[in-house]
């Protein structure tokens, strides 16, 4: 048996993978320690698939640790140690504005004040030492003072020659005990200096914090009888326990990459290979694009105003969640989000005290979501609904359902709005992609968006409501090495990358523990001058030719930017390895049965446009082969898929409602 637990900001999502099939389940997070939700939730799946904890022979995770204390400055006391000079890298960054019309607009502070800023006497060039680290126990005792709780170690160019950074590494073991440190080139291992910087500096303050969440948490698993916990990593891989608690910056993205994971699986299982995917649950809306049956990545992105320097899922995120509150701005106008009311208290209709009115309110006086009970046992009050929006409502001079109506419209304005920055502002033109909504509030609104972008065809799967947790099931094991090579000209040599290239993979799969493990390469790579790369993609054992490279990033470069130049140089800039060994194959479908019979059970009137309509109710989700006509609201296991009128489809083998629109 296979458990993935994925923690949201609203409720925490277990899937069980056994016979052949998926178990689910949700429970309430718990902002407080989310390891109290996380064996909730799981006691809850076990009880429903009537197996006992022993049985479960792997265990993953991902979770918004890292993230929400990111997001809210609760990191550890950190003392940064820099070459001297450069002890205000992170504070001076590029010196750009934070905003180009908002003079008012400011960058996110360091995590590091001024006062526990270290210089250290060396000074490393990219050839060598200039300057030599001749007493690292001095630089040792100087952080000793300022009673450090972890310490980040950033010195220039250690990306190349990290012999000073493991002197002072040795050094502040010997001194302080016990103290986290993270030396830059462990973290990060690429040039620039000031993303590897902050980098760092993010990785030294939350990795304290996550390692007293992943203790308790792998105490509570030890007292249940379950496994200790792989943890998913931006990257969309799972790594074990030890290195996540060492190094937190790897799970920023934790959440969000095991939606993505999941997405990608099921949209195989469809024979869906190229997908618009969006998350949409409690707190947030995840998005990212799936081409050719794999997720896009990044090298490195902003999460909550700071550069991340490592690789990750391409995904972006809004603040349009199920409990995104709305509100009235100065101006007058209807607002929704980034605010949400998040777990506790919740939308007004939880009945736990919330006041403000959220998308979810709407929804519920929409018609779109029944008055009974969503999964996790939260009973919906439609009274406290109405209290919520009608307040706003009359502030806005409107009534309930045109209030109601227009939060939801700007909730799908913003998530279009992401999804166009994933692909029409990227050259991808979303009419060809299926849909795949997931999420507990995603499948609501996806005929609505899908309109918006111009798109013909939705993808619903089973565990839409849960996908975040099955894509933790379906993960793949993996690890990353990189380096920074800037190799140009006659320097990029077949040899010198294939040097490179058996290195970097001997490294990843150590760090894997797996010497027979599966490796991708991505070479990133630009004209000699400019400021940015675009990577190139190659699988197998063998690295790719200088040749080889060239050709592919003049054909990226031509399709993101319109032109190639023939003439002009290309330079290596970075090569990363991945070694990955593949994670389970599951069926994405449903141990045991979990629809009525393939038929509605009833229905109830909806809101669309405006007008009243009554609308075909499917309740725990159609059998295989059942056809699906909009109007109709379809209540699965753990979400609630709207069919809006002028869209239809049917339910494949697997499970998953495809959808077309004028079908």
């Amino acid at each position: 048996m296979l458990l993935g637990v994925d923690v949201g900001g609203t409720f925490t999502d277990v899937v069980l993978a056994v016979d052949g099939g998926l178990v689910t389940a949700k429970a309430p997070t718990t902002p407080r320690d989310q390891s109290e939700g996380v064996m909730a939730a799981v006691a809850l799946a076990l009880e429903r698939a009537g197996r006992g904890a022993d049985e479960v022979t792997g265990f993953a995770h991902g979770m918004t640790v890292a993230t929400n204390a990111l997001l809210e400055r609760r990191g550890a006391r950190t003392v940064l140690v820099a070459t001297e000079g450069f002890a205000d890298v992170v504070e001076l960054g590029r010196q750009a504005r934070a905003d180009l019309y908002r003079l008012c607009a400011a960058h996110a502070p360091p995590l590091v004040p001024p006062e526990r800023r270290v210089a250290a006497p060396e000074r490393m060039t990219p050839d060598g030492p200039l300057r030599a680290l001749d007493d690292p126990d001095s630089v040792a005792r100087q952080v000793a003072e300022h009673d450090p709780e972890s310490v980040a170690v950033v010195l220039l160019h250690a990306y190349r020659h990290p012999a000073h950074e493991r002197a002072l590494g040795a050094a502040l073991a010997r001194r302080l005990p016990g103290v986290h440190v993270s030396l830059s080139h462990e973290v990060v291992g690429t040039f620039r200096e000031y993303e590897r910087a902050a980098t760092t500096e993010v990785d030294a303050s939350l990795s304290p914090l996550l390692a007293g969440y992943l203790r308790r948490l792998t105490q509570r698993a030890r007292e249940a009888g379950l496994p200790a916990p792989s943890i998913m990593q931006s990257s969309g891989g799972l790594t074990d326990l030890e290195s996540a608690a060492d190094h937190a910056a790897v799970t920023i993205l934790s959440g969000p990459a095991g939606g993505a994971s999941g997405a990608a699986f099921v949209a195989a299982a469809a024979g869906e290979p190229d997908a618009l995917c969006f998350d949409m649950g409690g707190t947030s809306c995840d998005v990212c694009v799936v081409e050719g049956g794999r997720v896009r990545e990044s090298a490195g992105r902003e999460v909550a105003g700071r550069p991340l320097a490592l690789p990750m899922l391409d995904i972006d995120t809004v603040g349009a969640g199920g409990g995104s509150v709305a509100w009235r701005d100065a101006g007058g106008a209807l607002r929704v989000g980034p605010r949400s009311a998040g777990a506790e208290p919740g939308p007004a209709c939880y009945g736990r005290g919330g006041t403000e009115p959220t998308v979810t309110d709407a929804n519920l006086l929409l018609g779109r979501l029944g008055g009974g009970e969503l999964a996790g046992g939260v009973a919906l009050d439609v009274a406290a609904a109405q209290r919520a929006v009608g307040g706003l409502a009359r502030s806005l001079g409107l009534d309930v359902v045109e209030c109601a109506e227009g939060i939801v419209r700007v909730a799908n304005a913003e998530m279009a709005r992401a999804l166009r920055v994933m692909t029409v502002e990227r050259g991808v033109d979303p009419r060809g992609f299926a849909l795949l909504a997931f999420g507990g509030a995603g499948p609501m609104h996806a005929a609505a968006i899908a309109e918006e972008l111009g798109m013909t065809r939705i993808l619903c799967p089973p565990t839409s409501g849960v996908l975040a947790a099955l894509g933790l099931v379906v993960g793949e094991r993996r690890r990353d090495a990189q380096r920074s090579l800037l190799l140009a000209g006659t320097a990029l040599a077949p040899d010198a990358v294939a040097q490179a290239f058996a290195d970097l993979a001997r490294r990843a799969r150590a760090e894997l523990g797996d010497a027979g493990a599966g490796l991708r390469a991505t070479y990133e790579l630009r004209y000699r001058g400019q400021a940015f790369e675009l990577p190139v993609e190659r699988e197998g054992e063998l690295p790719a030719a200088p040749d080889e490279l060239r050709a592919a990033f003049a054909a990226a470069h031509e399709e993101r930017y319109g032109y190639a130049d023939s003439e002009a140089e290309v330079e290596l800039v970075t090569l990363r390895v991945t070694a990955v060994t593949a994670g389970a194959r599951v069926s994405p479908g449903r141990a045991g049965p979990t629809h009525p019979g393939g038929r509605p059970t009833g229905s109830r009137e909806a809101i669309f446009a405006g007008e009243g309509v009554q609308a075909a109710v499917w309740r725990g989700g159609p059998a295989p082969g059942a056809r699906i006509a909009g109007p109709a609201v379809c209540e699965l296991p753990e979400s609630t898929l709207v069919v809006a009128p002028g869209w239809a489809g049917e339910v494949d083998p697997t499970g998953a409602i495809r959808l077309e629109r004028g079908a």
